[in-house]
């Protein structure tokens, strides 16, 4: 516990105290290039501690939750059930079952994105009609 104390009471201080911080604006200009470079890694640290708090705390920051497979298709409905006449595939049809497809309930390719984006391997559902 004697190391952390001394880097909160000690170590972290004099570092703060060492850094060239102006006390006016003028004095921003005045800065040489070596002063510039030191105050590098603490503006890096209160610019990650920035990103981090916003990505927990901001909840438009946040992507989609991970179970959530379905993020635009029919939200208005508490179901997604379509229906396709087997009578109307002429030779052969492509389903999605990425739920990314724009046309949806065809398959118009979005899973090869899908794909790379989450390292998925889903494809399309290809219905075909038997030949008599």
């Amino acid at each position: 516990m004697e190391p952390v104390a001394h880097l909160i009471k000690v170590s972290i201080p004099n570092y703060l105290a060492g850094l060239p911080i102006p006390d006016s604006i003028g004095g921003w200009f005045r800065l040489g290039i070596r002063d510039w470079a030191s105050l590098i890694p603490p503006t890096a640290l209160l610019a990650g501690l920035g990103y981090m708090s916003y990505k927990a705390f901001c909840p438009l920051a946040r992507g989609p939750p991970c179970g959530r497979v379905n993020l635009t298709i029919k939200k208005d409905v508490n179901k997604v059930v379509d229906s396709v006449d087997i009578e109307d595939i002429t030779d052969k049809a492509v389903f999605c079952r990425c739920w990314r497809s724009e046309n949806w309930p065809y398959c118009d390719g979005s899973h090869g994105r899908h794909n790379q984006d989450t390292n998925d391997n889903v494809g399309p559902l290809v219905v075909t009609k038997k030949k008599d």
